[in-house]
């Protein structure tokens, strides 16, 4: 409709001689159709003493080159100043629909808030809102479903689709005793879940705050630039006023002069600055958020790109943190035998290493073996009845409080943790238990090296051997081992102290036990873990599936978004800068004009679209 008086308001102009105020009253219903957003913006601002805005500025042009056509000797630039309006609503067109793809980008962990809880109560399942679930009380998920609160799987076993948290489109199968977080949906089977949070300390509710807040920590881009913005436009106001004011005093014709001061206003607007910046911070973040890296805000994004020490701890980071048993070394029974024993004596253990024992061997309870007088000796191992003989399950030390010569068994000096195996006092063997690495870990650190990262780092609680032969693995110069927290805390602030380029260091750690170092270090990043709480309060940026891959490629995206940030800030300075003389020689048109402000808004608008990908 608006269109269509347009252009019929250029047919009259053309074939009608109709007086000025005649020809203003033809334009004026197109351009208040089209502009009225903009003029009520504009007066909103000057009414809370924001007048130098883009909404300003735009009505001043427009307003003056309406006016132009009343001054003595002067041309009508009705046209030109209903046209320059209407590139400014295309322009604000294309801006909302880039900051809604951008959006997009982070609603999909909107979407993963659930609606409603099945709760059982009295006998029944009724529906309420997940906030009015009480911690302990039964939920039961159908197929389909969203996970709605954190709990423990009590009955049933299912899929979880995990893709809007971790960016991982492969389900994870759960069972009865596994852990579920809220976010996930339900994919096959119907599940009941104990709740262990409630919904506003679930994983969901943590998440989608901590990315609506992002936004709120600006980058120094975008500190820089809202501080540009706020000296830049009353500055170039100040000088339209003196162009159009001061020539005219030497002879020049006012209207040219007015004219010109008004291109000089619609040039000088700092929107392509104000609106493209952030807007490439904020779609880098929902890119980044889509591949389940949340980074807190867009200030982290400038110290990621500038990374060039990653410091990593081991346990968690680069290795799985579970135990598992990697070698058997057999001096008088074969290896099934001893694992078997080792079994036995360690079912009703708790430690992780007992555990790990079990797993090896996980038919002990069914094997018809009858084990009696299980006892844990502190600092040693344990001991039970087997079948009627003594098995001692421990160290070094158990081995020697039993008289077991352990000194002559062979291959006993390798990295891992050594479990030795005594029968009747008699050394039978012993069994090596190994934290396993992570299978992406070699290739996060080829990743690292690759994107430039100069140093690389690990640091460990770990024994020397455990620690030395994981860095060796995987191809980490530098490692220290057997640090306490405070130890880790200390080794980051001499590598902060030593650094001499200006370069930034991270520390990757697992979000728990690493909250101390995590904080002091240029930037943390916690490996989340499916929605560790640890990980998502202490650190900057939370990968939420645990590979290490995604450290590089975090770093990655920062880099490619400050860089789009920084094509945005010169192509828009340099085409206004361009304009801007032309304007003050006369050489420069409106259309020109249009296009220093408009275009330029819209071509950076859309470059910042490309930090979604």
């Amino acid at each position: 409709m608006t269109a269509v008086l347009l252009v019929g308001a250029v047919i009259i102009e053309k074939t009608c001689n109709l007086a000025t105020w005649q020809l203003l009253l033809v334009y004026l219903v197109p351009y208040l159709l089209i502009g009225h957003e903009t003029l009520k913006e504009a007066a909103e601002g000057l009414a809370h003493g924001d007048a130098f805005n883009e909404h300003f500025l735009m009505s001043i042009a427009t307003i003056g080159a309406l006016c132009i056509g009343f001054l003595p000797g002067a041309e009508t630039q009705f046209p030109e100043a209903v046209f320059v309006m209407l590139f400014f609503q295309v322009g604000e067109l294309f801006e909302g629909y880039a900051e809604g793809k951008s959006r997009e980008s982070i609603s999909h962990l909107m979407d993963i808030r659930p609606d409603v809880a099945n709760v059982e109560r009295d006998g029944a399942v009724v529906s309420v809102e997940p906030s009015e679930v009480n911690v302990g009380e039964t939920i039961v998920i159908k197929p389909g479903e969203k996970v709605p609160l954190d709990g423990v799987i009590s009955a049933g076993a299912t899929s979880l689709n995990t893709v809007a948290l971790t960016g991982e489109s492969v389900p994870r199968e759960v069972l009865v005793g596994d852990e579920v977080i809220s976010g996930c949906v339900n994919l096959s089977g119907v599940i009941k879940v104990r709740t262990t949070k409630s919904f506003g300390d679930s994983t969901v509710s943590k998440i989608i705050d901590l990315v609506e807040h992002s936004s709120h920590k600006k980058s120094k881009a975008e500190t820089f630039i809202t501080r540009f913005a706020r000296i830049y436009t009353p500055v170039v106001v100040l000088a339209a006023v003196l162009l159009a004011v001061i020539p005219p005093l030497f002879g020049g014709a006012f209207h040219t002069w007015l004219y010109r001061a008004l291109m000089f206003l619609i040039v000088s607007c700092p929107c392509a600055l104000v609106i493209s910046v952030p807007l490439a911070f904020f779609g880098g973040i929902g890119g980044a958020s889509r591949q389940g890296i949340l980074i807190k805000g867009a200030s982290y994004m400038d110290v990621l790109a500038q990374v060039g020490t990653v410091v990593l701890d081991k346990t968690g980071t680069l290795t799985h943190g579970q135990f598992e048993v990697s070698a058997v070394h057999p001096d008088s029974f074969d290896e099934h035998h001893l694992l078997h024993l080792a079994a036995h004596v360690e079912h009703f253990s708790t430690h992780p290493i007992g555990a790990a024992l079990r797993d090896a061997f996980p038919d002990e309870a069914t094997d018809g073996c009858t084990v009696t007088d299980v006892e844990e000796v502190a600092g040693q191992g344990v001991r039970a009845i087997v079948d009627g003989k003594m098995v001692c399950v421990g160290n070094t030390r158990m081995m020697d409080a039993v008289g077991a010569h352990w000194h002559d068994c062979a291959d006993c000096r390798h990295a891992g943790t050594i479990v030795h195996i005594a029968i009747d006092g008699d050394y039978a063997g012993h069994i090596t238990i190994n934290d396993k690495v992570k299978e992406e870990s070699q290739q996060a650190i080829s990743d690292l090296k690759a994107a430039g990262v100069e140093s690389i780092v690990m640091l460990t609680g770990d024994r020397n051997e455990v620690g030395e032969d994981v860095a060796h693995k995987l191809g980490i110069g530098e490692c220290y081992s057997q640090l306490m927290p405070t130890d880790k805390v200390e080794h980051v602030e001499r590598l902060l102290r030593e650094k001499t380029d200006g370069k930034s260091l991270a520390f990757v750690g697992d979000g728990i036990n690493d909250a101390p170092v995590l904080a002091r270090a240029d930037v943390g990043i916690a490996m989340g873990g499916l929605g560790s709480d640890a990980a998502i309060e202490a650190a900057d940026v939370v990968l939420m599936d645990d590979k290490p891959t995604k450290i590089a490629r975090a770093i990655a995206i920062a880099r490619r978004t400050l860089g789009i940030a920084r094509q945005n800030v010169w192509f828009a300075i340099g085409v206004k800068l361009a304009v801007l003389v032309l304007a003050t020689l006369g050489v420069a048109t409106m259309w020109m004009a249009v296009f220093a402000d408009v275009g330029v808004t819209v071509l950076a608008v859309l470059n910042s679209m490309r930090a979604l990908k």
